[in-house]
């Protein structure tokens, strides 16, 4: 089933602030022209910058106004006793006594980094269903590791659970709970002060900022992601997992200026990042990737066609995307985005038939991570709308529930 429209939300939340259209318009700095166009469905979506006024302007979270990200559709209902266990992961219960340690010697730190690995392969194929199921298990073993040991041992296994904590902040992001990640990164940093990782803090900087983003929180995500990134860069950038770092928190600071509608310093932040990934190919890999900022080529130029569509540069990201070569480690998660904004570049273009093309592929590789998706439906509602209908796009409209 369809995601409740943009428009419908907009509107909802607009007499929920008790705020006229006109009254939207000035708070948030977005014309009223706009406003009315998608409030009644004459426009599908909007430039990402808008829609962080919008939100700003109506006291909003994003989430709020764009509806859950993809993991699981929003339903209005109590929280599934999976995602009541990963609360209660993050976040045991308050003056219990502490538990005896159990089943301590069933556990090793290779056997947890593999358990982690694990969890984060779930999270990048959006298996989150799956992931809910693992993760609490996965946060109850590397708290058992940080509490056992010599001090090597322990700090060892606080850097484990430092980086559990992070998946569990990941997933609460993924599913629209900010507030439930905030706390999990929170207690990830505790971990992180009393691990042997240095750059396991800079990490968890970059998982805050996108959570600040999602809460249209974007100076203090910005200022958190270049503080990060320059100290990373004075200390640590001779190695390989150091550069992954790095660049990461520029692709989220370049992020946050090009949703505060600064593209032209969000481009060459990313210009930048790019060319520091050259520089992995020179340097030693890293002992395990999968616990280590997501960075390469790559993702810096998915990121970079991604901020081109949002800021409504069709042509420039279709040229970008048409020089990106994928990593074996690109995560699928990744990869779906590119193909999403794609379909919207060519659907801009006016090009029905590439974007059904596009939105073909997506379906076959994510079909659950496509229904909930709010910009997928909004794509598709904007090409059933128009003159042409290629095929291929009556069966997208009936797959997202869009048709007439």
């Amino acid at each position: 089933m369809a995601s409740e429209h943009l428009g419908d939300r907009l509107s909802r939340l607009r007499r929920f602030a008790d705020l006229t259209q006109e009254g939207l318009a000035e708070r948030s700095g977005v014309s009223v022209d706009v406003v009315r166009k998608l409030e009644q469905r004459r426009k599908h979506s909007a430039r990402l910058p808008t829609l962080h006024a919008l939100a700003k302007g109506l006291g909003v979270e994003l989430t709020s106004l764009l509806g859950d990200p993809p993991g699981v559709p929003s339903t209005g209902e109590a929280d599934s006793p999976a995602l009541v266990a990963v609360r209660r992961a993050i976040m045991p219960p308050l003056f219990a006594p502490p538990a005896e340690p159990t089943g301590v010697e069933r556990l090793s730190l290779p056997l947890l980094r593999a358990e982690l690995a694990d969890g984060w392969t779930l999270y990048h194929a959006a298996d989150f269903g799956r992931l809910m199921e693992v993760l609490p298990g996965i946060i109850a073993d590397a708290r058992l590791l940080a509490a056992v040991g010599n001090a090597d041992q322990r700090a060892a296994g606080q850097a484990a659970l430092g980086k559990a904590l992070q998946l569990g902040g990941h997933l609460a992001i993924r599913l629209g709970k900010t507030d439930l990640a905030l706390s999990a990164l929170e207690r990830a940093y505790a971990a992180a002060g009393e691990s042997s990782d240095p750059l396991l803090a800079p990490m968890l900087s970059n998982s805050v900022a996108w959570a600040y983003q999602r809460q249209a929180r974007l100076d203090d995500a910005r200022h958190l992601a270049v503080h990060a990134a320059d100290t990373v860069e004075r200390e640590h950038t001779d190695t390989s997992e150091g550069v992954r770092v790095w660049g990461g928190l520029l692709m989220s600071a370049a992020t946050s200026y090009a949703r505060s509608d600064d593209y032209e310093t969000a481009n060459d932040m990313m210009v930048t990042a790019e060319r520091a990934a050259g520089r992995l190919s020179t340097l030693p890999p890293p002992a395990d990737g999968k616990l280590v900022s997501v960075f390469s080529r790559s993702s810096v130029r998915i990121e970079r066609v991604r901020l081109a569509v949002q800021h409504e540069r069709p042509e420039e990201a279709l040229t970008l995307a048409s020089g990106i070569r994928l990593s074996k480690d690109t995560p699928p998660s990744w990869r779906t985005w590119l193909l999403l904004d794609l379909a919207r570049a060519h659907t801009d273009l006016g090009d029905a038939a590439g974007a059904v093309k596009t939105l073909e592929k997506l379906r076959k590789v994510a079909p659950g991570w496509m229904r909930y998706h709010t910009l997928a439906v909004a794509i598709v509602s904007d090409l059933w709308a128009g003159p042409h209908h290629p095929p291929g796009l009556r069966q997208l409209a009936d797959f997202l529930g869009v048709a007439n």
